[in-house]
């Protein structure tokens, strides 16, 4: 495998830094980018993070708009322009800014969510009830793929 796959729960230890699973260590190593590229998720209280996996797709995202528009520029500013690249430690520990800490209400311990190409940083307890409401569209949409005549998933 060659994403994020699976999740893990590690504490915060006093100075605010915690430590990246080591599975996804090994992921962010084999794909080469320096350090931990993060931002605000769009559709969840999480925040997405990665490397060059995440950074191809956000590219293949804002390059289906036409630059110099509005819609260009609001996409990049979002995705680009209000995210964070944090620096792993030796220990593959990162400290985790404010910006961070806020949007997903972190405290003492975080929850890290494999995706494929990019991870979820999350609050744990918000993640189990995120977890459960995905697991069920999840058997709505494999439902809806299993038979193709009810339409495509929304």
């Amino acid at each position: 495998m060659t994403g994020f796959v699976s999740h893990f729960t590690n504490r915060l230890d006093a100075k605010g830094r915690v430590s990246i699973p080591a599975s996804f260590r090994a992921v962010l190593t084999r794909d080469g980018f320096e350090g931990l590229y993060c931002f605000n998720s769009s559709n969840t209280p999480a925040v997405d993070a990665g490397g060059n996996m995440l950074l191809a797709e956000i590219k293949n995202m804002t390059e289906q708009l036409a630059r110099l528009t509005p819609d260009h520029d609001m996409l990049a500013a979002a995705l680009y322009g209000d995210s964070e690249i944090l620096k792993i430690d030796g220990d593959g520990r990162i400290v985790l800014s404010e910006m961070i800490r806020n949007h997903c209400g972190l405290e003492d311990q975080v929850t890290f969510v494999g995706l494929d190409y990019k991870f979820q940083i999350w609050e744990p307890e918000k993640y189990l009830a995120y977890r459960a409401e995905a697991q069920k569209r999840a058997q709505e949409i494999l439902a809806q793929l299993s038979n193709p005549s009810q339409g495509r998933p929304v």
